[in-house]
């Protein structure tokens, strides 16, 4: 196994245990707004766990963090991408579908992937080139002819409401064609989830580069595509992913230009 994603296993899985732990005291929770999401002191409780995790083996390495943000180190080719806890509001609710995310980009490529499901005990793993993987076994993406019978997840856009008229037109002109849809909370899960062939194909809009990093690896090295909404593969800045295999993921694209906004294929 690579040294690397040994640290980040050990990062996310320390994580997740303390966001475990922290659902035995409810009332110890706090939740604060921010902006469009909500955030608790479990997320930053988690996010500091994290990074100490990180920077006792790699001290030199930077960190992009959801809660605490940008962290400069001496290697600028080594970064860390951190969400310590993606679906907050599932878990603000005791709605047990959240993960613990963590992603390494060395030299602007992702190479190293962990995403930790602690309610289930489900570590999802990737290193670019070797495949992906569910607690130590091998994951393959679903490989459906077309969307005829899929199940697609995706989420309502709620942090970038400004594309909530497409989003609906485009969630109408995909559900016609496909089996049946989710929205779990948690686009790390649900890019996982694509992995594993749990659904067959996902769409998100407004992602932050945190939600995507971690899960985007694990869907690619199980076999699925990922492009953003114009079919190429600016999603970490576009915030915009489509995920699955290729004969799902063409006509998921064609649905998206026909009925999004230009804002949103361009």
């Amino acid at each position: 196994m690579h040294p690397m994603l040994n640290i980040a296993i050990r990062a996310v899985r320390k994580a997740g245990d303390h966001v475990i732990k922290s659902l035995e005291k409810p009332q110890a929770i706090e939740v604060a707004n921010k902006g469009n999401d909500v955030v608790t002191n479990i997320d930053h409780e988690a996010e500091a766990i994290i990074i100490e995790t990180i920077l006792k083996s790699y001290p030199d390495h930077c960190i992009i963090a959801a809660e605490s943000g940008n962290k400069e180190g001496k290697d600028k080719e080594c970064q860390w991408i951190i969400d310590p806890l993606d679906g907050t509001k599932n878990f603000v609710r005791g709605l047990p579908h959240f993960a613990i995310s963590v992603a390494l980009r060395m030299r602007g490529r992702t190479e190293i992937a962990a995403v930790y499901d602690p309610a289930r005990n489900e570590l999802f793993t990737a290193t670019r080139g070797s495949g992906a993987q569910l607690n130590s076994q091998r994951i393959r993406a679903s490989q459906p002819r077309d969307l005829t019978g899929t199940t697609l997840a995706t989420a309502l856009p709620f942090a970038a409401k400004q594309h909530s008229e497409s989003y609906i037109k485009i969630l109408n002109a995909l559900f016609v064609e496909c089996d049946d849809m989710r929205q779990s909370g948690s686009t790390a899960l649900d890019l996982c989830y694509v992995a594993a062939g749990r659904v067959d194909g996902a769409f998100k809009l407004g992602q932050k580069p945190w939600e995507i990093a971690a899960g985007e690896l694990i869907a690619r090295e199980a076999g699925a595509i990922c492009t953003d909404f114009t079919g190429n593969t600016n999603y970490m800045a576009s915030g915009n992913i489509v995920a699955g295999n290729a004969r799902v993921v063409k006509p998921m694209l064609a649905k998206i230009r026909e009925n999004g906004s230009e804002a949103l294929t361009k």
